[in-house]
């Protein structure tokens, strides 16, 4: 693949993974508006592990990410919400010596939140994703569910916290997340508005979003290397591994700039976006 092509992809999937948006939906119109080749679902995957990276870095932990067989490996260090790894790798401590704190309850809670997903991932890849990465569905879920963001934003409260989330909560997390294997739907998107609708506050909303995004994209990027290892292809791993290095660094920034604005702002800028790039969608297919 061309290094302009990936660099592309690359800043595409960093800046909009995070953010409500749908990097999935962006990723596969980057071909459809340009012309270029599809470039596949092993480099979509790819810039999300990259993506993963900086989540593990920006919550504080030293991380090397082995992507098994031809990815390599990736390591990245942040700060950000170090406090929230750091409690639950010493609650899984906790588990062990039987006196679970607080941290071992969120690590409980986004595990409760990944199943489903996990479960709807695998039996989509069986049917084969291929049918769902389609301009037309990118349209009407862009558009439908950034309006759905946009009113829930709007009327929900907005005192809720991360600890107050219950394992009920947590599976409607889960649930909600299932919705965002259809492209365009967005992954942070559906969740965080999942979140605002238990009654979150907007940064609470976002900071359990960016953990789930942890276990579901190293499930997905564990998927890809297997079918990356049964492809046999090298090149296609140096430029899903080039891919995933670009779209940390772009990650990194987009996740900073959108928690600063969640702490004093809504979800507006995002929802607008979502229906003005709907809409233009809806007019470029039908019109």
């Amino acid at each position: 693949m061309p290094l302009l092509h990936i660099f592309v992809l690359a800043l595409v999937q960093g800046i909009t993974e995070f953010l409500p948006i749908s990097s999935s939906g962006h990723l596969i119109l980057v071909p459809e508006l340009t012309g270029w080749d599809d470039q596949g679902l092993v480099i979509d995957v790819a810039t999300h592990v990259g993506t993963l990276a900086a989540v593990i870095s920006t919550i504080g932990l030293f991380s090397l990410f082995q992507l098994e067989f031809n990815l390599g490996t990736l390591a990245a260090v942040l700060l950000y919400f170090r406090r929230d790894v750091a409690a639950m790798a010493a609650g899984f401590l906790s588990l062990l010596a039987r006196r679970p704190d607080g941290g071992a309850r969120l690590a409980m809670l986004l595990v409760i939140a990944t199943i489903p997903t996990v479960i709807a991932g695998a039996a989509l890849h069986q049917i084969g994703p291929e049918i769902l990465r389609s301009a037309a569905i990118i349209a009407w879920t862009t558009l439908g569910f950034g309006l759905l963001l946009g009113i829930v934003d709007r009327i929900c409260p907005t005192a809720g916290r991360v600890e107050d989330i219950t394992i009920g909560g947590a599976v409607a997390f889960g649930l909600a997340q299932v919705l965002a294997l259809v492209p365009g739907t967005s992954r942070s998107g559906i969740t965080m508005t999942a979140g605002r609708m238990l009654g979150l506050g907007r940064e609470a909303a976002a900071r359990f979003s960016l953990l789930m995004s942890i276990p579901t994209i190293l499930a997905a990027g564990t998927l890809a290397s297997w079918d990356l290892y049964r492809a046999g292809d090298v090149t296609l791993g140096l430029d899903a591994l080039l891919a995933a290095l670009l779209s940390c660094g772009a990650a990194l920034a987009a996740i900073a700039l959108m928690m600063r604005w969640l702490r004093r702002a809504s979800f507006l800028p995002f929802v607008i976006y979502r229906i003005v790039l709907g809409l233009g969608l809806l007019i470029w297919l039908y019109a």
